[in-house]
Formats: C-alpha cells, sequence, structure tokens
C-alpha cells in the first residue's frame, strides 16, 4: 500500500531524522537543566521571601505591642522609614518576577502611605541632628547605646553607609566621614555587607579631604589602590591630593607628618558654622549644661497655691503653681490636664497632624523648614467639650481672655523634632489677624508627655531649660506691658532623643487684655 522507495533511500531518510532527534534530546536536556535553574532560583526566591516574612514578622510583633514605645528610638524610627522606602521596594522587584496579583494590589493600595526617599533622607538627617546636639559618636548610635538605654536596635554597616551617603549627597562633608568611617570601622571588624570595602573608602577619602585633612586623604586614597588598582578616580585623587599636600608644605616650610592613626571620631573636625548664632549654647542647654540659675537665685523662686485673683472656678481647688524662671517670669502649673483629657487631645490631633509650617520673613508665606521638625494640628472649641473645658481652664489660670486667643495647637515631635530658636512674638506683622488681634502676648505650653531624654524648652538668652513633665504647663509673657517684644525670651524645643513628646499650645493675642493686663509707666515694665 505504500509506494516503493529504494531500501538505501530510506535508511538515510530514517537516519537524517534520527539526527535531528538526537538534537532535541539535547535540547531537552538543556531545557531540563534550565527548568532545574529556573525551580531553583524560584526556590531560592521563595526562600528569600520567607526570610523576608520571617525577620518582618518578628520586627512587627515588636513594635505593634508598642508603637509609640518602639518609635521613640531614633534608630528604630529612621530603620522604618528606610524598610519602607528602599527594602520593601526591592521585595517588591523581587516578587514581581513572576507577579503574585495579590501581593502586588495589597503593595500598591498601601504605597501611597508609605515614606518616600525624602522621608528617609529626613530621617537620616534627625539622627545627625540628634548626634551634634547630644554629642553621641557613630558608634553609639550603630550599637543602640543611648543616654538611658541600651537596645538592640542597630545600625549595619550598609546602613552606616547609607547615612553617609545621605550627608554627602547634601555636601555634609563633615557628618559623611563620621558615618563612612563607622562604616568601614564595622567592616574591619568582620561584619559582613553588600557594599564593598572600595565603595566606602571612595566616599570616605574624599570627604576627608573636604575636611582639609589632607594627610589622612592620602592614606585613605592608598588604602583604596591597594584594593583596587583600578579604581577610575583613585589614582587621579592620590596625585592630586600628593601634588596638594607637597605645595602646602613648600608654603609653610614645614616638614611631612603622616597620618593619625586614631580613628576618626565626633570632635575630630570642627563642624562647620551654620545660620543660627547661639548654636552652641543652645545646644548645651538641650543637654543640661550651661544653665544659668544659680543656687542664690534658685532660692528665690517658690511654689504657691494658685486660684486666679479668687476665680470661682479655682476657689475649692486651687492650682500648684512652681516658679521656673525669675526674669522673665516663668511658671509652671501642675495638673493641668489628665490622663484622660490627653488621650482625647491626641484623638482629636492625630487625623489631622501635618508638617508645621513657619511665616516666611521675606514673604510673610507659610512654609516647612528644617529648623521646625514636627507635626501639628490646630483644635477649636466646637470639635469637643475637652477643647472647650481646656480653652476655659487657660483663661481662669492666666487671667486673660482667651477670645482673640489662637486655636489650640497641638504638636507632636518624634525622631530628631525640634523648634530651633525664635520668638512667638511677630517682629514683622504679615498675619492680617495682628492688624485685629494684636501681637502674642503669652504663650501657655502644656506638656502631653514625658520624654525619657531631650525634649527640653530652652532660652539661649539668660540660660534656662524647661524639661516636660506629663499634664503640667508653663506660661511667660512675651510682650512688656508697653507691648515691645520681650527679646529675652526667644525659646527653642530641643531635639527629641528618645521619646515621643506631645505638647498643645495656646497662643493669648494683645486685644481683650487692657483692663486684665494694663500698660506698664516704661517700655520695659
Amino acid at each position: 500500500p505504500f509506494p516503493w522507495q529504494p531500501l538505501d533511500s530510506f535508511i538515510i531518510t530514517v537516519c537524517v531524522s534520527l539526527g535531528q532527534m538526537t538534537d532535541l534530546i539535547y535540547t531537552e536536556k538543556e531545557l531540563v537543566q534550565s527548568l532545574r535553574e529556573y525551580i531553583k532560583a524560584e526556590e531560592s526566591k521563595l526562600a528569600s521571601v520567607k526570610s523576608w516574612a520571617k525577620k518582618l514578622d518578628a520586627l512587627t510583633r515588636v513594635s505593634t505591642s508598642d508603637p509609640e514605645g518602639y518609635l521613640a528610638h531614633p534608630v528604630n524610627a529612621y530603620k522604618l522609614m528606610k524598610r519602607l522606602n528602599t527594602e520593601w521596594s526591592e521585595l517588591e522587584s523581587l516578587v514581581l518576577q513572576n507577579p503574585s496579583d495579590g501581593f502586588i494590589s495589597n503593595m500598591s493600595i498601601h504605597r501611597q502611605y508609605f515614606p518616600d526617599e525624602e522621608d528617609e533622607t529626613g530621617a537620616a538627617k534627625a539622627l545627625m541632628r540628634l548626634q551634634d546636639t547630644y554629642q553621641l559618636d557613630s558608634e553609639a548610635f550603630s550599637r543602640g547605646k543611648l543616654p538611658g538605654m541600651h537596645s538592640s536596635a542597630v545600625l549595619t554597616v550598609d546602613d552606616c553607609f547609607d547615612m553617609g551617603k545621605t550627608a554627602y549627597n547634601d555636601a555634609d562633608y563633615y557628618h559623611a566621614v563620621l558615618w563612612m568611617q563607622q562604616s568601614l570601622r564595622q567592616l574591619d571588624d568582620g561584619e559582613e555587607a553588600v557594599v564593598s570595602k572600595a565603595d566606602i573608602l571612595d566616599y570616605l577619602s574624599y570627604s576627608v579631604y573636604q575636611m582639609g585633612d589632607l594627610p589622612r586623604a592620602i592614606e585613605l586614597t592608598r588604602r583604596l589602590v591597594a584594593i583596587d588598582s583600578t579604581h577610575q578616580r583613585a589614582g587621579g585623587n592620590l596625585r592630586y591630593f600628593e601634588k596638594l599636600l607637597f605645595k602646602q608644605l613648600q608654603e609653610l616650610n614645614q616638614s611631612y607628618q603622616p597620618a593619625s592613626e586614631e580613628p576618626i571620631q565626633l570632635g575630630t573636625y570642627s563642624r562647620p558654622k551654620d545660620h543660627l548664632p547661639e548654636r552652641e549654647a543652645y545646644e548645651a542647654l538641650c543637654r543640661g549644661e550651661g544653665l544659668q540659675m544659680t543656687e542664690a537665685r534658685r532660692s528665690h523662686l517658690f511654689c504657691r497655691y494658685h486660684d486666679g485673683r479668687r476665680n470661682p472656678r479655682l476657689l475649692l481647688k486651687p492650682l500648684k503653681e512652681e516658679d521656673e524662671w525669675d526674669s522673665p517670669h516663668i511658671v509652671r502649673y501642675l495638673d493641668i490636664l489628665s490622663d484622660e483629657e490627653i488621650e482625647k487631645i491626641k484623638e482629636l490631633a492625630k487625623p489631622r497632624l501635618a508638617r508645621a509650617t513657619v511665616r516666611d520673613p521675606k514673604t510673610g508665606v507659610l512654609t516647612t523648614a528644617n529648623y521646625r521638625v514636627s507635626k501639628s494640628a490646630w483644635l477649636e472649641a466646637e470639635d469637643d467639650p475637652v477643647i472647650e473645658r481646656v480653652n476655659q481652664r487657660i483663661e481662669d489660670i492666666t487671667g486673660l481672655t482667651v477670645d482673640t486667643a489662637e486655636l489650640l495647637q497641638v504638636a507632636n515631635y518624634g525622631v530628631g523634632g525640634q523648634y530651633e530658636p525664635h520668638y512667638d512674638f511677630s517682629r514683622r506683622p504679615f498675619d492680617s489677624n495682628l492688624k485685629v488681634d494684636g501681637n502674642r502676648l503669652a504663650t501657655f505650653l502644656n506638656y502631653m508627655s514625658d520624654v525619657e531624654a531631650g525634649g527640653a524648652t530652652v532660652f539661649p538668652d539668660f540660660g534656662a531649660a524647661i524639661w516636660p513633665r506629663k499634664g503640667t504647663a508653663v506660661f511667660w509673657y512675651n510682650l512688656f506691658r508697653s507691648g515691645e517684644g520681650d527679646y529675652r525670651t526667644r525659646h527653642a524645643a530641643c531635639p527629641v532623643l528618645v521619646g515621643s513628646k506631645w505638647v498643645s499650645n495656646k497662643w493669648i493675642h494683645e486685644r481683650g487684655q487692657e483692663f486684665r493686663r494694663p500698660c506698664g509707666l516704661t517700655e520695659v515694665d
């Protein structure tokens, strides 16, 4: 039934077909090998995801058991920012290699609430701010050794490198040196890392050069060349540094001195000056140093019961009033807010918290600023009876009307949160309400939390530091009786080192106080 073909021809045909099929066998073998590699890659990916899940599960169990306590440690806050901005994105990319719709959909929903790169950078700068203010070296932060606490919140080699790189990208070579040095120290101690020693030395040597330490920059660059002789910049930098140093030594008629073998630490280099003239005095007060209240002056401070000039609401239960400072007079009131009232105020404020703003002195426009890092919300008496009660209480205590006062401002200072030295009164009345309600006559500041470390209210002009105590409030006048500003009241909220600082304040204005606080006879009464 088949067409007749010569036998040789049939054999040749079959042989050719078998040859092609043999190739397919080897192709199949390669496909099986490729499949095994795919399975291995998938298993490796799954193992990585499982490792992520295990690590994050342990982290979230700790963090959710006490969110505020967990975030009270600045390293935890920084690493949370870093995880959500950087590491979760890496996990997203890993899963996207074989898309998982459920996970990606979930990521997309929550992604809009994640911190971005600016937030991660801000958290890193907050650690550096704390480092400067409280004179903590990079190793203390890296090992979680903060005043009054030891924690498992540590920074890895890669964390320290990222901190240094954040500073470097901001041309902040002072901090870049400190964190690159810490990254190198931990790597030299045998800690595993993704970043290479060559990369660290590259950034560190150039940052040290920018700080003006040529001998050490040369020594570090030589280390880099020894590790990677083909490095794109190292050879050129080394020749340039050596030439520059030789020229300097000739001009100064000095001989070459080898670089110091001491590790770079806080204080090795001078911190660059910035915009704040009283920076050193302000930060010393934040550390509890430089206080100007002598024992002789302290002996003239008193505590007393205060009934608001026989205010009916305070007669049966007068307040406890303590002198915090004599001139200008600053007082503290005890038991101003109950725990229940504090929690209610925080509950009302939390959904409205937004980055606090300041008024630009040139344009009058409200804007954010690095010298004020906090989140704030404004609460009206109509929001809840507790706000109305607090407003009434402030009026009863101070004897001043709050009809022309600003709304109750609630502020939360988290990791590194601060407000650098400023005046509460306006020296340039851009605010339209100043024309109606007058300047900020007085400040009533409620402390709604204790702070484990840092967070003091300090007055650099006369060397006072007032520490937060939950439920208490402090009060002072910003203006003399003449209406002139009391420039001694320039004050600051120190960075929070450990903890979360909650405050609420009422700025009381001039109008309506004409018979409650009459003018004095001189400009400074």
